[in-house]
């Protein structure tokens, strides 16, 4: 060894700082292992109250909006929402699930409180794509903190919340990037202690690419559409039964709710509609499809959001037979269908 001094304590030091970076190295290195294990254990399934006890799994899909409403317009009015609710309550369903935070969502939560309705709700959040659109960035988060807000302040009436509807499958007008949607994911989940769901299409959730989110949820909510698939009536229920296996076998260890699955009772000849609906619309149709549809979710214990509630005029084109506009178990004037017409005491 050289016998100079400067060189001696310049080598002891050397020795002393690889000492200390190689402790903190290992130390590093231990802590992230300890940060991986906590990871992986952290996350602890929330069971979907409604069906946690016995089969309490009927519910249904509600927008509120009636002639001359619409999002961003015109908003129903509370006295509205409790006429609808004290239509819907009772013992065929005991859940509805909303799209969006709007002002009628706390509406919806105050009437149920109010009134003591025996009902739960799903909440959604509604996200759209934010790329290359920093305004939805803004109006997400606010959706997002909303939903937050209405799961903390109603912990008896919110069952769940689900971030997004139909923007992973490929067809979506809206995509949100995966990781946008996770993200949001994670802030919900880590404000409320309710579950935390998506919903989007079959053909999303029978992909490889939609593990990665179903890892963020606690249950999955899919949608089902016989009729817009070119299903005619004798063959949908079956159709939407092995659709459901498909995503079960997919994700074999979540809970899987299915979020929408009806029948319209109208449909125009042009378009989309023309070309990919070959079932026959109509209320008789629809009773059929209600029955044999829900007679097999109530066989199997499945839950489910039927779509939908009410006829809504403000969706689709001008055409009033457009099928997004009819698919309601009532009409937009809240008389009900033959579906329906005999289901309540």
């Amino acid at each position: 060894m050289n016998k100079n001094p400067f060189f001696v304590v310049f080598f002891l030091f050397a020795l002393l700082v690889f000492a200390a970076a190689s402790g903190q190295d290992k130390s590093g290195a231990a802590k992230q292992k300890q940060n991986d294990r906590e990871t992986k254990t952290e996350f602890k399934v929330r069971e979907f109250q409604p069906l946690a006890k016995g089969y309490k799994g009927n519910g249904i899909s509600y927008g509120p909006y009636r002639e001359g409403q619409r999002p961003g317009g015109t908003e129903p009015s509370k006295a509205q929402i409790r006429e609808d609710l004290k239509l819907l309550v009772g013992d065929k369903w005991e859940m509805i699930r909303t799209y969006g935070t709007e002002p009628f969502a706390r509406k919806v939560c105050e009437v149920i409180r109010e009134d003591k309705l025996d009902l739960k709700v799903m909440v959604g959040a509604w996200v759209a794509t934010e790329k290359d659109l920093p305004e939805a960035k803004k109006t997400n988060q606010g959706q997002v903190d909303r939903a937050i807000k209405l799961a903390n302040e109603f912990p008896k009436i919110v069952v769940a919340v689900s971030i997004a509807n139909e923007s992973q499958v490929f067809w979506s007008f809206h995509k949100v990037q995966q990781a946008t949607l996770v993200r949001y994911i994670r802030q919900v989940r880590s404000n409320i202690k309710q579950p935390v769901t998506v919903a989007d299409d079959f053909k999303y959730w029978t992909t490889d690419e939609s593990k990665a989110v179903a890892n963020e949820l606690d249950f999955i909510v899919t949608h089902i559409y016989a009729m817009w698939l070119g299903e005619k009536l004798d063959n949908a229920v079956a159709f939407t039964q092995a659709r459901y296996k498909d995503v079960v076998k997919k994700h074999p260890n979540k809970k899987v709710v299915i979020g929408e699955a009806g029948w319209a009772t109208k449909k125009t000849n042009g378009g989309d509609q023309g070309k990919l609906i070959k079932g026959q619309p109509g209320e008789s149709q629809q009773q059929t499809f209600y029955k044999n549809y829900t007679d097999w979710l109530q066989k199997e214990k499945i839950g489910y959001f039927y779509f939908e509630a009410f006829d809504e005029p403000w969706k689709g084109g001008d055409d009033p037979n457009d099928a997004e506009k009819n698919w309601g178990l009532f009409r937009v004037d809240r008389t009900r269908k033959p579906a329906v017409k005999n289901d309540r005491k």
